[in-house]
């Protein structure tokens, strides 16, 4: 007799309870554990009856009476411990309690092995009733406010089974009874089930026949009131679940994505920015002075040198503003560079530096460079220097730093800057590696960790545009840009009558910083009008025999690149 309750479907279950009951039905892992009757073994079991009681605590304690035929062999049945369901995750179930015993009480001699996800049953050759045994806890899902106690209590029998009863008893009432049976993979039907009626309060349940391995699941629905939930579910870890693109993750990604980079450009924008910035006024840095008609004297004002102009530039020391330093001051007298001939055709070129204390006043990352290339106050040669040079980087890097904080130009040394910058972001790039880690090894979150490394990634680069000039350093900065433009665009045979090599040599340390070099360096090579060598026509350069001015371009590139390369392998 089917139930006199409507019969209700998993598919009509709430959208919770529908898709356990369904993972549970449908679970192929169950399939793998059926097996095919030995050679030996019984052809049929002719009833397999169950009573079975669900314990306040949602513990299932069962009741097996198993009757085969009369054939000989082994009865093998395998429990599914293990149930994965869909978003990798993974049902366990513990069963505990095993027992069989013949119809009189007397140990059957089972033997109970242990199986990756199944715990096997095997009872030896019985030819009588038996009686098995066993409690399972895991069975009892929570689903809103009720407890659904699903359990397969046929599964894994090695013979087919000609009939299939049983009853599940509760300490309360039921809310919702279903039932499903047939092969583990797609079970269908029960042949019927019934409960809750004047003459069958407990749900009953009927079945048969059904083959080696298939399995008859019954489902029955408690109010949590009545049974407790003991579910054992595990979340399995893969990488397409830690970094999971479902609504909620991939929203909050995006959403910390949005807030942290608006947060870095706010950040940038107040902290960052110069005083004044693009409307700072020009201040007059450098310049070219009318001293007649069609001819103009280069002024420096307030003894601003090239190594100022290349930091305040972009905020960094490098080895062009040393570089064009060492020039400078060769060119005010400081010193001689003079190029030396080859030994050889094939040799490297190498320079000296002759001092000669031909400059009063120098500041102190000038005086560094000076007495890293004249060690000593002796003449210096640039091959054996080189380390000297090198080494003295750090001191005339911090000395022009302070230099141009000394001066107003920025509020904090720009290499500190810098420096904050880059180590707050490596500390919070550890923070978040470690915090993706955990996102990664226990949530679906993973898309979040990318994100924070991104940010702390980000506000390292940030860091390298943080230092800020202040009022009057980004009115240097506009004077700079207005100089750029004239050493671009000022004719360079206007230099005063007389005086052409002087002022156009010193222009060059300036052009070598702000651009223009080789017009300048043309300049120079325009003012040699004769066929004469000119080994020591300038006072700050000398060639080797037969040197001409028209040298000079090629002469001071290597030069450059030579002194630039030795500060670059430091």
């Amino acid at each position: 007799m089917r139930s006199l309750r409507p019969r209700r479907l998993v598919a009509s279950l709430p959208r919770v309870t529908a898709r356990l009951a369904a993972t549970v039905l449908a679970a192929t892992v169950l399939s793998v554990l059926a097996v095919a009757p030995p050679a030996q073994a019984a052809t049929v079991v002719e009833s397999y009856e169950v009573a079975a009681t669900v314990e306040p605590d949602g513990a299932l304690r069962v009741e097996a009476t198993i009757t085969p035929d009369a054939a000989p062999g082994d009865l093998v049945q395998r429990f599914a411990t293990t149930l994965a369901v869909p978003d990798r995750r993974a049902y366990h179930f513990t069963v505990t309690d095993i027992a069989v015993t013949t119809a009189d009480g007397a140990d059957a001699g089972a033997t109970v092995t242990q199986e990756a996800g199944a715990t096997v049953v095997t009872i030896p050759n019985p030819t009588a009733p038996i009686r098995l045994g066993y409690t399972v806890r895991g069975a009892a899902f929570a689903t809103q406010d009720t407890t659904t106690v699903s359990w397969r209590l046929l599964q894994g029998l090695n013979v087919g089974v000609t009939s299939f009863d049983a009853t599940v008893a509760a300490p309360g009432p039921f809310v919702m009874v279903d039932c499903a049976a047939g092969p583990p993979a797609n079970p269908g039907a029960c042949g019927w089930y019934s409960g809750g009626t004047h003459d069958q309060q407990v749900p009953a349940f009927h079945d048969g026949p059904r083959g080696p391995g298939e399995v008859v699941q019954t489902v029955v629905r408690y109010p949590a009131a009545v049974v407790a939930p003991n579910e054992d579910l595990e979340t399995l870890w893969s990488l397409d679940r830690a970094f999971s693109t479902r609504p909620l993750p991939l929203a909050l990604a995006i959403g910390l994505g949005l807030l942290g980079f608006a947060a870095l450009w706010l950040v940038h924008r107040h902290l960052g920015q110069d005083a004044g910035g693009a409307d700072a006024a020009p201040r007059p840095v450098a310049t070219f002075r009318p001293v007649g008609e069609g001819q103009s004297a280069f002024t420096v004002e307030e003894q601003i040198r090239p190594g100022h102009v290349g930091t305040v530039v972009d905020e960094r020391v490098d080895p062009v503003d040393v570089a064009a330093t060492v020039v400078d001051l060769a060119v005010r007298g400081a010193l001689l560079i003079r190029e030396l001939p080859r030994p050889t055709p094939f040799a490297r070129t190498d320079w000296e530096f002759v001092p000669r204390g031909g400059v009063a006043e120098l500041r102190p990352f000038e005086q560094r460079i000076l007495a890293a290339v004249t060690p000593g106050g002796r003449v210096g040669l640039l091959s054996e220097v080189g380390h000297e040079v090198a080494g003295a980087l750090g001191d005339v890097q911090s000395a022009l730093y302070d230099d141009v904080v000394e001066r107003g130009w920025f509020v904090q040394r720009p290499d500190e800057t810098r420096t904050l910058w880059t180590t707050g972001s490596r500390i919070a790039l550890v923070v978040a590696v470690l915090l993706t880690v955990v996102l990664v090894a226990f949530t679906s979150f993973g898309l979040l960790g990318l994100v924070l490394i991104a940010l702390s990634l980000g506000a390292g680069i940030l860091g390298q545009e943080m230092p800020a000039r202040t009022a009057e350093g980004s009115s240097v900065l506009a004077g700079l840009g207005v100089l750029r433009g004239q050493l671009l665009t000022q004719p360079t045979h206007e230099m005063p009558h007389g005086h052409e090599v002087d002022e156009l040599s010193e222009v060059l340390p300036f052009a070598m910083v702000l651009g223009g070099t080789e017009r300048w360096l043309d300049g120079l090579v325009a003012t040699d009008i004769d066929d004469a060598t000119d080994e020591v026509d300038l006072a700050w350069y000398h060639g080797p025999q037969g040197w001409q001015l028209a040298d000079l371009p090629d002469s001071l590139r290597n030069f450059v690149t030579t002194l630039e390369g030795t500060l670059v392998e430091r």
